[in-house]
């Protein structure tokens, strides 16, 4: 069932500004029993007229239960491949992936995903779409109107529960796919781009109930995103990948995340570090695309 919980890393945050990695070195992930490691992962596609492309190249990241990442870089570097290998989706070429301290093997309750698009089902209502996982599992009826109901309630859809999923906005069929999600109760949440599509103001106040959810209920989270400063509001972790292989280029630790639970989300973005770290992780993603264009036109 799912419940709210405290904080589980029993702290805070590492200090603002505090940088790991550069990406000329890629330490292995360490041995750990609880949160979910991601150790020396690479991911090769083989081509069907001969010749491979390496998707990814020796990725290794160590989250513990309840931290928030969030992973950045331009189009090709491998964001969604390596959600897609974490989710169980596709099977890795090396390395490994662990949960809890046991291998991932393709997808299960413990690892749950929120797309762009929900991916919800259009022709139940938005109560039957949040408890179809509880129900294929068995849950009893009353512990599971219980739950979703508690959890509609939480992301601000109580008075829509009985409505169908095509009546709903975007952002509100966004809100559906978390509660949905929560609804099984993962120890990891993916999200793969879960705000792109909608429209400013929408994904203004997706942002705070991400945040609003993440602190409450003590998930790990990874969030894949083309825009910094989501990437920089919605990750205590931040991660630039870069391109061909896709790797680790660099990783931030920022207090932006903690900053905007329960706050203005605008007021956070005054903070004095906000503005320079935005421009230098723009400038380092323009300096990516710029090297695969000269690539590409010097193949061409």
């Amino acid at each position: 069932m799912w419940r709210a919980a405290a904080d589980s890393r029993g702290g805070a945050n590492p200090a603002h500004g505090a940088e790991i990695g550069n990406g000329n070195t890629n330490t292995g992930a360490t041995m750990t029993m609880t949160g979910l490691v991601i150790d020396k992962l690479s991911m090769r596609f083989d081509l069907p007229g001969g010749g491979a492309v390496q998707a990814l190249q020796d990725v290794s990241l160590d989250l513990k239960q309840g931290e928030l990442l969030s992973v950045l870089g331009p189009s090709g570097c491998g964001k969604t491949t390596l959600l897609n290998i974490v989710a169980g989706f596709l099977a890795q070429t090396e390395g490994e992936v662990r949960l809890n301290g046991k291998p991932v093997h393709g997808p299960d309750a413990q690892r749950g995903m929120v797309f762009q698009q929900g991916a919800l089902f259009e022709w139940m209502s938005v109560r039957e779409n949040v408890s179809f996982g509880p129900d294929m599992k068995g849950t009893p009826k009353a512990e599971s109107r219980k739950t979703v109901d508690h959890l509609l309630d939480v992301v601000g859809l109580r008075d829509f529960k009985d409505k169908m999923v095509y009546e709903l906005s975007g952002g509100m069929q966004q809100r559906v796919a978390l509660a949905r999600c929560l609804a099984n109760d993962p120890d990891v949440i993916l999200m793969d781009e879960p705000l792109g599509a909608l429209d400013a103001l929408t994904r203004e106040k997706m942002q705070s109930l991400v945040l609003k959810l993440w602190k409450e209920t003590g998930k790990t989270i990874i969030l894949i995103t083309h825009s910094v400063e989501e990437a920089l509001l919605l990750g205590e972790r931040l991660v630039v990948m870069a391109p061909r292989p896709g790797r680790i280029h660099k990783e931030y630790r920022l207090p932006f995340a903690d900053l905007g639970v329960g706050a203005d989300l605008r007021e956070v973005k005054k903070h004095p570090d906000y503005a320079p770290t935005r421009e230098e992780i723009l400038n380092m993603i323009w300096n990516m695309e710029e090297e695969i264009m000269g690539r590409s036109e010097e193949s061409a």
